[in-house]
C-alpha cells in the first residue's frame, strides 16, 4: 500500500531529479545517472513503474498520445485531457450534468431501485468532473422527486429525520420498505376491482338482452297491429272470405291452405 502511494504521488506531483550545485555559489543542475546515490535512484525508478503502470492499462491509440511523454505526469495529464477535455470542455459537461441533475424527475411506473440508479449515474459523473454535491442536497433531492402518491410517506421522514445526517442508502432503503408495502396492497385490491368488472360486464350484457326482447316485443306488437290483432283465446283461426292467399290470389284461405285445397281439386 505503501509503495501504491508514492507511486501516485509520482503521477500527481511529478517524479523526483537529483539535482547538484556547480561550486559553492553556482546554479543548480540536474546530475548524471552514475551520480545518483541508492535513495535518488530509487526515487527516480518510481516514475519509471508509474510509466510501466499506465502504459499497460491502455490500448493502441491511446499509447500513440503518450508515445512521446517523459514522466508519468505527462503521461496522466494527457490522458486526463483525451477523456475529460480541456477545462473549457469539462466545463461544458459539468453545466449539462447540472441541469440534468435539476431537472431529474421520476418516471411513470419507475421503481426507487430504477430512479436511484439513474440519479446515481449523474452524481458519479458530475464526482469524476471534481464538482461534488453535498448528501444532504442528494436526500433532499430524491425527496422532491418523488410524485403526489409517495407524499403519505414523504412527509413523516422530513419530520422524523435529520436529512442532514440521513444517508442515501438509509434514505433508499426506507423508500423500498415502503414500496413493497404499497405494491401488496395494490395486488391485494386488484382481485376485487376484476370482480366489480366481471359484475358489470354481467350486467351490460344482462341490459343487452332486456333491450333486445323489448325491441322484439315492440316489432311484434306493430305487426300485429297491422294484422288486425292479436286472436284472442277460443277464437277461429280459419281463414275469412276477405282474406287474401298470397299464393295464388284468391280469397278466403291462408298461404298455409293453399296445398291441402289443392290437393282436395284433385280427388
Amino acid at each position: 500500500m505503501s509503495e501504491d502511494s508514492e507511486l501516485w504521488d509520482v503521477i500527481c506531483d511529478g517524479p523526483h531529479v537529483p539535482m547538484k550545485n556547480l561550486g559553492e555559489t553556482g546554479p543548480m543542475v540536474q546530475k548524471n545517472r552514475k551520480e545518483y546515490s541508492d535513495i535518488e535512484r530509487k526515487s527516480v525508478e518510481k516514475n519509471y513503474r508509474a510509466k510501466e503502470i499506465l502504459a499497460c492499462g491502455i490500448g493502441p491509440n491511446e499509447y500513440n498520445r503518450i508515445l512521446a511523454c517523459d514522466s508519468s505526469k505527462e503521461i496522466w495529464e494527457a490522458l486526463q485531457t483525451a477523456h475529460e477535455g480541456t477545462t473549457q470542455v469539462k466545463q461544458s459537461k459539468i453545466d449539462m450534468l447540472t441541469t440534468k441533475y435539476e431537472l431529474y424527475r421520476m418516471k411513470y411506473d419507475e421503481s426507487i431501485q430504477d430512479i436511484h440508479t439513474r440519479f446515481v449515474s449523474i452524481i458519479n459523473e458530475l464526482h469524476s468532473l471534481k464538482d461534488v454535491i453535498p448528501r444532504n442536497k442528494l436526500v433532499r433531492k430524491i425527496l422532491s422527486v418523488l410524485p403526489g402518491s409517495w407524499e403519505s410517506k414523504v412527509n413523516p421522514i422530513t419530520e422524523a429525520k435529520d436529512l442532514q445526517t440521513l444517508t442515501m442508502d438509509e434514505l433508499i432503503g426506507i423508500l423500498k420498505t415502503y414500496e413493497m408495502k404499497r405494491n401488496k396492497d395494490i395486488e391485494r385490491r386488484e382481485p376485487k376491482k376484476e370482480k366489480n368488472l366481471v359484475l358489470k360486464a354481467e350486467n351490460s350484457e344482462s341490459s343487452e338482452e332486456d333491450s333486445d326482447m323489448a325491441y322484439l316485443t315492440k316489432r311484434f306488437q306493430k305487426m300485429a297491429r297491422i294484422n288486425g290483432g292479436i286472436p284472442k283465446r277460443g277464437s277461429s283461426s280459419k281463414a275469412r272470405n276477405n282474406d287474401l292467399c298470397h299464393k295464388c290470389g284468391k280469397l278466403g284461405h291462408f298461404i298455409k291452405d293453399f296445398s291441402l285445397l289443392k290437393q282436395e281439386q284433385y280427388k
